[in-house]
């Protein structure tokens, strides 16, 4: 007798042959704190990474390293409840504070996790009976927030606003709501949050923007897209709900929202993934806190990774494959097809280097890619090694029986 589970093996043998099998790799730092992100070794190779969101090169700070064990040693390494029983401490709470002030928003909300904050924020806002109004490019979470929400969902084109505008005058619901990505993650592209805005103004919308791969980059001081747009301080709107993750460029993990105090007290009572899980542990409210302060002291690492994308930039010019234009720490190299994706993939390994491929469903079909991530710490050599890795790769005739084009 069968039975539906015996599938699962044929599933899986489907995903390989199409290219689609993710592999989790064993991953442990190669090199002095500050560039821990840039060398790993990886299932025990030592290797040349171009795959971390640690953007600032913030991860393996000493500062930080210091607040999470002072941090511990005052609070312990656990919680021991959710925010609203007992979990909220005194650094979780400054922390909300240095947030919002750092941001120009006028409250935020510390969560665990950047995923655990939009799926639980979105069903927050709207439900059944309403509208939402998501990018056909936005992050999972964002997605999978959506679909938690029961309301009636549109997606527009990426980054089509006159679409976006179309469906908001069809007036499809008395609420709605519109979320978006401000740094695409698998593209590098910034939102148009001011165009955005005054779609919202206009329809009487309200907007959710996810930060996760601005914050800390863009804007003055790394203060976000938001404040880059010059829509924080006194040209915030109360219609603007602004989340971002802490464990990119700030180099800990976690998340927040912040936006209008009525908002965000609106969200403390009503978000299940808040209310309902463990809050993140004190030591690492700590070390945020040290993240943030370097973050917005430290202004040479945004210009070393404005100089770095220039230098990549230059340095990928002539390929046979295409670097999406993007102003951001994230490079994209489209190489269309799976396979051909993880061939160049395993050749880069074979040389040294690690860029993990992305394939659907992460990316569309056809658009499988290499994306490319600059950290502050990365050397200029770093980049010109990659650059010249990639152009010998694609002129090699021995790697084309390894699915790369002739």
């Amino acid at each position: 007798m069968t039975s539906w589970l015996d599938d699962f093996d044929t599933r899986l043998a489907e995903l390989d042959a199409a290219g689609l099998r993710r592999r989790r790799r064993v991953v442990q730092p190669a090199a002095p704190a500050e560039a821990s992100s840039t060398r790993l070794i990886v299932d025990g190779e030592e290797l040349l990474a171009f795959c971390s969101n640690d953007y600032l090169g913030l991860a393996g700070h000493p500062a930080l390293v210091d607040a999470l064990c002072a941090g511990a040693r005052e609070a312990g390494v656990g919680s021991g409840a959710s925010p609203l029983v007992s979990g909220h401490s005194v650094a979780n709470a400054e922390l909300e504070r240095e947030l919002a002030a750092f941001t120009g928003l006028p409250r935020a909300l510390y969560f665990y996790a950047g995923y655990g904050t939009n799926i639980g924020i979105v069903p927050a806002l709207v439900g059944a009976g309403d509208a939402l109004h998501s990018d056909a490019l936005n992050h999972a979470c964002l997605i999978d927030g959506a679909r938690l929400a029961r309301a009636s969902i549109h997606r527009y084109p990426h980054a089509d606003l006159a679409a976006l505008d179309a469906a908001l005058a069809a007036k499809p619901a008395r609420r709605q709501l519109v979320i978006s990505d401000a740094v695409f993650s698998m593209d590098g592209d910034v939102a148009d949050l001011r165009a955005l805005l005054a779609l919202c103004e206009r329809h009487d919308a309200l907007l959710l923007i996810d930060d996760a791969h601005g914050f800390g980059v863009l804007g003055p001081q790394g203060r976000g897209a938001l404040a880059a747009a010059g829509l924080t301080g006194a040209a915030a709107s109360r219609r603007v709900l602004y989340m971002a993750t802490l464990g990119k460029a700030l180099g800990v993990a976690g998340a927040f929202v912040a936006g209008d105090e009525t908002l965000i007290e609106w969200l403390l009572q009503k978000t299940r993934s808040y209310i309902f899980a463990t809050a993140a542990p004190a030591p690492l409210a700590q070390a945020l806190r040290a993240s943030l302060r370097l973050a917005e002291a430290e202004d040479w690492r945004r210009e070393r990774l404005r100089s770095l994308i220039a230098r990549l930039k230059n340095g990928l010019a002539g390929l046979p494959w295409s670097l999406t234009e993007s102003p951001t720490p994230i490079q994209p190299l489209v190489i269309g097809g799976n396979r051909e994706a993880l061939a160049v993939m395993e050749a880069l390994r074979e040389r040294g280097l690690w860029v993990p491929a992305i394939r659907p469903p992460t990316v569309p079909e056809g658009s499988a890619r290499l994306r490319i991530t600059l950290s502050a710490v990365h050397r200029d050599e770093d980049v010109d090694r990659l650059a010249e890795a990639l152009h010998t790769i694609a002129r090699s005739p021995a790697l084309r029986g390894r699915g790369l084009p002739a």
